[in-house]
């Protein structure tokens, strides 16, 4: 496994130091993960919508259709 070194300002070094029982090698290592598989997500997304004929109208419309079948199917389970 790689390290990985970085700096935080001396306040956020301060707060963490109150915090000892969090793993924060752990913590950070977890969060770059997500991050890394968000990204991906946010890269596949683009490449999706970027093929789509999709107008902001037209999402809007979809949206609001959508919205409306959502307060239907609530009232009609008692929900509002």
């Amino acid at each position: 496994m790689t390290s990985l070194t970085f700096a935080v300002p001396n306040e956020v070094r301060s707060e963490m130091k109150k915090l000892s029982w969090i793993n924060w090698s752990e913590l950070a290592n977890k969060e770059l993960v997500e991050e890394l598989k968000l990204q991906e997500m946010l890269k596949e997304f683009k490449k999706i919508v970027s093929k789509s004929k999709l107008t902001e109208e037209g999402a809007k419309e979809l949206a609001d259709i959508i919205n409306e079948g959502m307060v239907k199917d609530l009232k009609k389970k008692g929900l509002l």
